[in-house]
């Protein structure tokens, strides 16, 4: 119903209103892309540049559109002229290139009349954003980190930390397992006199686990009861917020 006559529109010569309608339309449609991205994306580093690409590419789509029209060779032309230009911007989000997809297909549909296309694809793409970001598929609060902990060369010691990360962790993988070669550290004796002491660590093995929490607020739970088996040394934990690009 939005796909109407403007002034007995020609696609190969489009009036000055067309063209300013399409354009207009095209920007009000990306400019509500780039709210609903700003809206549902958790990430701190939001670029402002990036949310102006996401409410401008639209408006560069839809005039291509328009001067393209019905003409193959201006479409082969457009092609060649595009070739030149090196895109060097890298987006690593896939999320983020979602959306500049978005905003390129509101502005190519607008940009060929197609209203009631871009218009719906626009609000059911906005809704669809909105209701993933309050579904369990966004894990907003979600932790992932690194342990690092030296235990005894015991079958068990493995067992008794695994079965603590299967209760604390949604996944947990070890990264590597190596043995320790002695410590030699530098004392100072009863005489005054620096003397070289060397610590065996034979019995010693260190694992390295890449671990994704359940919870973060059992953070400090799953610490306590680490802290609390026995025979673990130098135990070191890092935690970070969830990477965007996984």
């Amino acid at each position: 119903m939005f796909d109407i006559d403007l002034l007995n529109y020609d696609p190969n010569t489009p009036s000055f209103y067309v063209i300013l309608i399409t354009a207009l339309f095209a920007f009000i449609l990306s400019s509500l892309i780039a709210i609903t991205y700003e809206y549902t994306t958790k990430s701190i580093h939001k670029r402002a540049h990036f949310l102006q690409s996401l409410a401008l590419i639209g408006i560069t789509a839809s005039v291509v559109m328009q001067a393209i029209g019905d003409s193959v060779a201006r479409g082969l032309g457009m092609l060649g002229a595009l070739s030149i230009i090196r895109f060097r911007t890298v987006l690593n989000d896939p999320r983020n290139i979602t959306f500049m997809f978005a905003s390129l297909a509101a502005g190519i549909a607008a940009g060929v009349l197609g209203y009631s296309i871009a218009l719906t694809g626009t609000l059911v793409f906005c809704l669809a954003a909105f209701i993933l970001r309050f579904s369990p598929l966004s894990n907003d609060n979600e932790l992932i980190g690194e342990l690092r902990i030296q235990v005894p060369k015991t079958d068990e010691a493995r067992m008794h930390i695994e079965n603590l990360l299967q209760t604390h962790c949604r996944h947990f993988e070890l990264q590597q397992l190596r043995t320790l070669n002695p410590r030699k550290m530098k004392t100072i004796n009863e005489e005054g006199m620096e003397v070289e002491e060397v610590i065996s660590r034979h019995h010693l093995q260190e694992f390295n686990y890449l671990i994704r929490m359940k919870k973060p607020k059992t953070l400090s739970l799953f610490t306590n009861r680490l802290n609390q088996l026995d025979g673990l040394e130098d135990i070191r934990l890092n935690f970070s917020k969830q990477d965007p690009n996984l």
